[in-house]
């Protein structure tokens, strides 16, 4: 870890407290700031966060407090509090990444751009910070957008950003109404960390339905530049929970805590208050265990502790009355005047107290409803130093993609957790030291530190982003030479270039604003423009046949110069290889939800944006293989673009278009842009001093780029402009 890393959370490492003589700054404890503590403790790293603060105490007062602990304050106002904090990230994110949809509150308003704000402000204080070779982690749900926001600031920075929470299956992601704003600031980073493969199947499947991205391995591509994301499982410092549980201090303890059960079975549960831990699931298991075995009743001593959490908010609120509720009716039907069988700890306990209760318990429960990890199960093993114990572990825990020897649960199921409770509580002790000592090595083979090392190698190895999307200080001098040009060509590409791709190549309609546009550039003095296109004439005829333009279908096999033109074949049309490969394509997506075969005078295009990823690449295999075999496969080639397969007679490209239309405009200053390979074509054949623009990124031999859609539609607009601000007497 050479490189400098500056660290980015929603809060510091570090809790201030207002005292007479001023500022006091303490080390917090537990969370984010342990897991971190390598990476921030030694070198010159810096750590951006809110200071947890409103409004008690001046920014530089803070700012200086903060200095000597390398930390950095983010300021927010107390109605940011409310709307960034309290309102879009719990109560949209977090219960929409634990599936707890009745929660999602999507009907404030004022949420989104308090959240948007507060971003803003985190990227503008780190690229403040940043110089080359510094590596950037932003952590969590709270700053979705820092990483593109940084992207924009900081064009070859190294970012990485780490998902603590779960990141849902991409049928429950689609509900949030910004999903695509929250993928885009994700993709700023250069690795994208989560806590299990599924949790990054299910980002890079939202991808794929959402923003038509594929995943190759572990790596994305977002306009050309490759996005790692993968699984970074999180560990503890099992070393430390060993050490502690082993002192005299926590022996002692542990021996207080068996004299207070009086040699009943002494079960244990530890969560924050927070209804994604499944507490009155978990209560109402243990309800049915007790109706089943009423006599355990005399035999188990049950410790619940409950760290509080979002106490001013209502939803936690309502929770905690349930729970008290259950709590009270079980000690009230099982327990005695003498022993109440569970005791409800409200509170949080010092580190000796934590250690001591999971050394003397002698079944753990840890059943969340869904967590992204869930430290409390690796704790509870570290601490188990004599391998004994037995721990009921959630499935729905990112922690049980790991703790394989733990005795699974479905928290939904109650009978079967109430099952797996009584098994723990009956397990023999050689079969409890088989499963404990298995769990204790996974557990110290992954620890805390492991897990931050293996990040930042991984975000050291990526090569620093080259900037894709710039409209440069060479692209306006060459955007000067095209407005004021005499006579002027442009060459257009349609999807992905003046529209946005769709999952349906039918629903790909040109606006309202494209079609002004285009209609204002047909009109415009001395310009002359054409659309090449790999869509069939049909399509492009009903987008765009009543503006006079040239138009050229199937990537330059058809061709009509002018409105109401003849369309005109620029070659023979293909030979009897298509109906067989027609035929066979077509079976392939009777087989293949979410896809569409575009059937074209001379090429067969088969899109798959909206099928599910994997279930793509299985047909795209079996369409590569089949046609390879084919006997006619010499008179034809496959061209694979963004999302969609193509097969196209040999010979045909949108470069063969280009000697016409420029012999049609003699002199004539030349813009041509695309987006895909089917334009490399077009770039390739560019007479010299013409203007090649890319969208987007990847290898291209256009000498210019744009972002995206919106980019060219400017750029458009500002040729239409000129004319209209400076008439000429140029004849077309």
């Amino acid at each position: 870890m050479q490189s400098r890393v500056l660290l980015v959370s929603n809060r510091l490492p570090v809790t201030l407290t207002r005292r007479e003589q001023g500022l006091e700054v303490n080390p917090s404890v537990g969370g984010l700031a342990t897991a971190l503590k390598t990476v921030h403790g030694g070198g010159d790293s810096l750590w951006f966060g809110w200071s947890g603060l409103v409004s008690d105490a001046p920014e530089p007062e803070v700012a200086a407090a903060l200095a000597p602990h390398r930390a950095v304050p983010i300021h927010i106002t107390a109605a940011e509090v409310k709307a960034y904090y309290d309102g879009f990230c719990n109560g949209v994110l977090w219960p929409l990444s634990h599936y707890l949809l009745e929660k999602v509150q999507l009907d404030q308003s004022d949420d989104w751009p308090s959240y948007r704000a507060v971003n803003e402000r985190f990227a503008d204080a780190v690229a403040a910070q940043w110089r080359p070779g510094d590596l950037i982690w932003v952590h969590d749900y709270h700053l979705t957008l820092v990483p593109a926001m940084l992207r924009q600031r900081c064009p070859g920075a190294r970012i990485g950003f780490f998902l603590h929470v779960p990141f849902p299956g991409p049928e429950i992601f689609r509900i949030l109404p910004r999903r695509a704003e929250v993928l885009r600031g994700l993709l700023g980073a250069d690795v994208i960390g989560f806590h299990t493969a599924g949790y990054a199947y299910s980002f890079a499947y939202s991808c794929s339905q959402l923003l038509g991205l594929e995943l190759t391995g572990d790596v994305m591509y977002d306009d050309g530049r490759p996005v790692r994301v993968a699984a970074f499982p999180i560990g503890i410092d099992a070393d430390e929970f060993a050490k502690r549980a082993a002192t005299p201090e926590v022996k002692a303890r542990v021996e207080a805590l068996h004299q207070d059960s009086q040699g009943r079975t002494l079960i244990l549960s530890v969560d924050r208050f927070d209804y994604t831990k499944g507490h009155v699931k978990r209560i109402l298991a243990f309800e049915k265990l007790l109706q089943l075995r009423p006599e355990l009743k005399e035999q188990l001593h049950v410790i619940q502790l409950v760290v509080p959490t979002r106490e001013q908010v209502d939803a936690y609120a309502d929770y905690r009355s349930v729970v008290n509720e259950l709590v009270g009716r079980i000690n009230g039907t099982f327990g005695s005047p003498t022993h109440a069988l569970v005791h409800m700890l409200h509170r949080a306990v010092d580190f000796d107290e934590l250690c001591a209760l999971y050394a003397a318990a002698d079944v753990m429960l840890v059943t969340p409803l869904r967590d992204g990890m869930n430290l409390v199960a690796k704790e509870y093993v570290a601490s188990r130093i004599d391998d004994t114990g037995v721990l009921v572990l959630s499935e729905f825990a990112g922690a049980a993609t790991e703790l394989h020897e733990a005795l699974l649960v479905n928290p939904y199921d109650l009978e079967g957790m109430a099952h797996a409770m009584l098994q723990a509580i009956e397990m023999q002790p050689f079969e409890q030291k088989l499963r404990m000592s298995g769990l204790r090595k996974t557990v110290h083979a992954g620890d805390v530190d492991q897990w931050a090392r293996s990040f930042v190698d991984a975000l050291e190895q990526q090569k620093p982003s080259d900037t894709q999307a710039v409209p440069s200080v060479a692209l306006e001098q060459a955007m000067a030479i095209v407005t004021s040009a005499a006579r002027l060509l442009l060459v257009l590409d349609y999807d992905g270039t003046l529209v946005e791709f769709s999952n349906s190549p039918r629903a790909a309609t040109p606006d309202r604003e494209l079609v002004e546009v285009l209609r204002r550039l047909s009109l415009r003095p001395g310009t002359s423009v054409h659309v090449v296109s790999g869509r069939s004439r049909d399509s492009l005829e009903s987008f765009l046949g009543e503006l006079d333009l040239g138009l050229h279908a199937e990537h330059g096999l058809w061709s009509r110069f002018e409105r109401k033109g003849e369309w005109g074949a620029r070659r023979p049309l293909p030979p009897g290889w298509l109906e067989p490969v027609r035929r066979r394509m077509e079976r392939v997506v009777q087989r293949t939800d979410g896809s569409v075969l575009e059937v074209k005078s001379g090429a067969l295009a088969f899109h798959y944006r909206a099928t599910e990823p994997q279930l793509a690449r299985r047909r795209l295999e079996e369409l590569r293989l089949a046609l390879r075999s084919d006997p006619q496969a010499t008179e034809f080639e496959v061209l694979e673009g963004s999302r969609v397969f193509e097969v196209r007679p040999r010979g045909v490209n949108k470069g063969t278009v280009l000697p016409e239309v420029l012999a049609m405009a003699p002199g004539a200053t030349v813009l041509a842009i695309g987006d895909d390979r089917t334009d490399e074509s077009l770039f390739a054949a560019l007479p010299p001093g013409a203007v090649g623009v890319h969208v987007g990124g990847g290898q291209t031999l256009a000498r210019y780029r744009v972002s995206g859609v919106a980019a060219v539609r400017s750029l458009l607009k500002r040729i239409a402009d000129t004319v209209l601000a400076a008439p000429t007497a140029l004849a077309r």
